[in-house]
């Protein structure tokens, strides 16, 4: 059986990964320290025994015991809300735990992924973002913390593939969405959510011109896969296209849950906040035959059901 070991496994995404190798037939080792992830994530995967958990801060110091695979790099705070928070773990975590990771990586053998993130381009001058574009970066603005820790664990992945030969990919990942995102989040489609359901005018920074594009979890998870059993090791863009501004948002998720009662209230724009988002997908398509497959219609249908559930009144 194939081993893998997946980090922020207690995530969002971490979890929706680890189902995801448990049901392709893997022994799944899962580590997070709960910062932000949670034990309800994947309370229903400890009983299975192909899967083991272990509490812990990779920043410190990581030990798997046996052989590994492949190792999947998630852990990190992902939301403006917990990096601005918390910047010092959010900046070791993608530096002295990339570094950890990639030694272990390097001892079992094993082919390593790291989630890198689509705020390596920071406020973007390109439009769409491709693969090749630098961005544009405040290093010492509030974001920094992120963008900068993101941007230093591509570089460090990229010195070990070229001067160990180590077998690594990394993965842009764009604005996601879907089940199993905290309602606290801070990003805008949980707190559109929590605040329809909850009778609240929905939040929205800036003029709300500014635009993102969403997609659904399960098709970046299967982009993901793809690309960690691909050969192609630069980054790729994972993300969907399909570009909306919050204004458009805010409106979607308004309608989805029926409340005509419900406004927008507008609030200044956060420093360096980016004014547009849309990957450039063209090789994933190319490399990965890969292109996402849920309609927004759909995905934010399944989101509004689990955050019904979710939110408390």
């Amino acid at each position: 059986m194939k081993r893998v070991l997946i980090t922020g496994a207690a995530g969002f995404l971490g979890s929706h990964l680890c189902d995801r190798f448990i049901r392709d037939g893997y022994h799944v080792v899962a580590m997070d320290n709960f910062i932000t992830g949670s034990p309800e994530n994947i309370a229903h995967l400890f009983p299975l025994p192909n899967f083991e958990f272990y509490n812990c801060d990779v920043s410190k110091f990581v030990h798997v015991s046996g052989h590994l695979d492949y190792i999947l790099h998630f852990a990190s705070p992902a939301s403006p809300i917990d990096y601005l928070k918390m910047p010092i773990q959010t900046l070791k975590v993608g530096s002295l735990g990339t570094h950890n990771l990639l030694g272990l990586a390097k001892a079992k053998n094993a082919r390593m992924l790291i989630a890198s993130t689509s705020e390596v381009y920071g406020d973007p001058l390109v439009h769409p973002q491709k693969e090749d574009y630098w961005g544009n970066v405040n290093p010492i603005g509030p974001r920094g913390v992120y963008d900068e820790a993101k941007r230093f664990q591509e570089a460090i992945t990229m010195a070990y593939h070229n001067f160990h030969r180590l077998e690594t990919r990394i993965v842009r990942i764009f604005n996601t969405y879907g089940p199993r995102m905290r309602v606290n989040d801070g990003r805008a489609l949980p707190a559109f959510f929590s605040q329809a359901i909850k009778g609240e005018n929905l939040t929205v920074f800036g003029d709300g011109s500014q635009t993102r594009s969403f997609c659904y979890v399960d098709d970046l998870i299967e982009g993901i896969c793809r690309l960690l059993h691909s050969d192609y090791h630069l980054p790729v863009n994972i993300g969907n296209p399909e570009e909306i501004t919050l204004n458009q948002c805010a409106g979607e998720v308004m309608q989805l849950v029926g409340n005509p009662q419900l406004k927008i209230e507008y609030h200044p724009l956060p420093k360096d906040d980016p004014k547009v988002r849309q990957p450039d997908i063209t090789l994933a398509k190319k490399i990965l035959d890969w292109s996402p497959t849920i309609s927004r219609t759909e995905g934010f249908k399944k989101t509004y059901e689990y955050f019904l559930k979710a939110v408390k009144p």
